[in-house]
């Protein structure tokens, strides 16, 4: 008797803390399940679904142009970084958008999501499945995030000139303002980008009654960084379009295809900032380990003061 008694009272202390792990554990999975959309879905999951750590004050957009990257995280708008390209579900937009708003952030909305799901059966382009993607949103009421500037622009797709994303057909510029007047027509007042250089959009006759502003993403492949921008704010003008820059920070710097260094990202960045036309300056992509360092962090502070200093003004075109 004496035996058993004291193997149950030590089963029953050992339980309790197995349990309250198993609790913790499940609400953990839960929690995750929940809030962040299946990966089969949608390849940029951690992209607008984290969760929210919001700030003990809200503070107001500082001023300037935006400055930022694709996908970053709510929490890392703040001081550093305050503007953003994401791709976040309708389900998490408006709490996005209000804990964005609430660390002084401005952001490019990308609707359509990865282009997987707006292809064709041969991998070209497809107009239809592209509206179709983006009227998910049609249900949600963001109209007073586009009022006060949080959001600055509807970003309609990505690189429609390479020829290699849509099996050698690239999009021309007449479909890509088809896209920006179905957008105009659900949001009227939203800005309309595409990432793709101007000069690709000059090529076309296109008059760009509804695209807005075109983008501008420098790597050194480029050439030098002085004539690359002037050449695509020359062809943004030729065109009545606005224009977003920014870099390439994973594949952009020397040799090709390396990451850009500090000193490289405050050079080049630096000479695209000397140029008053740019909307934005959002560069590719977010990345923890690339942005940590402390040169890294020095280097993005004197973008982001360039940044501040220059006139705010809207990604709308002339």
């Amino acid at each position: 008797m004496t035996q058993h008694f004291l193997f149950a009272h030590w089963v029953a202390r050992l339980r309790a803390p197995l349990v309250a792990t198993l609790i913790l554990l499940l609400a953990s999975c839960d929690t995750t399940d929940t809030f962040t959309p299946p990966a089969s879905e949608n390849p940029e999951v951690t992209d607008g679904t984290e969760a929210i750590d919001g700030p003990s004050m809200a503070v107001s957009f500082a001023g300037g142009i935006p400055f930022g990257t694709y996908a970053l995280p709510t929490t890392a708008f703040g001081t550093r970084y305050n503007g953003a390209h994401r791709n976040i579900w309708p389900e998490y937009l408006n709490s996005q958008l209000a804990a964005i708003k609430a660390r002084g952030g401005r952001v490019v909305l990308m609707f359509a999501g990865h282009e997987k799901f707006y292809k064709d059966g041969q991998g070209h382009f497809s107009f239809t499945k592209w509206k179709a993607r983006v009227d998910r949103f049609r249900r949600v009421n963001f109209s007073s995030y586009v009022r006060d500037g949080t959001i600055m622009g509807h970003f309609l797709i990505d690189e429609p000139q390479d020829a290699h994303n849509w099996n050698g057909r690239p999009i021309p510029g007449s479909t890509i303002e088809e896209m920006a007047r179905y957008s105009k027509m659900i949001w009227p007042t939203l800005p309309t980008v595409v990432r793709s250089e101007p000069t690709y959009l000059r090529k076309f006759s296109t008059n760009y009654r509804y695209l807005d502003a075109a983008w501008a993403q420098y790597k050194a492949k480029r050439g030098d960084v002085h004539d690359y921008i002037n050449r695509n704010v020359a062809d943004a003008k030729a065109k009545g379009l606005a224009l977003v820059a920014g870099l390439n920070l994973i594949h952009g710097g020397v040799p090709n295809w390396t990451r850009m260094s500090p000193s490289e990202v405050e050079r080049f960045g630096g000479a695209m900032l000397n140029s008053s036309y740019p909307c934005a300056f959002i560069s590719w992509q977010y990345n923890s380990n690339l942005l940590s360092g402390s040169a890294m962090k020095s280097a993005m502070d004197k973008l982001r003061r360039k940044s501040q200093y220059r006139a705010t003004k809207s990604c709308r075109s002339s």
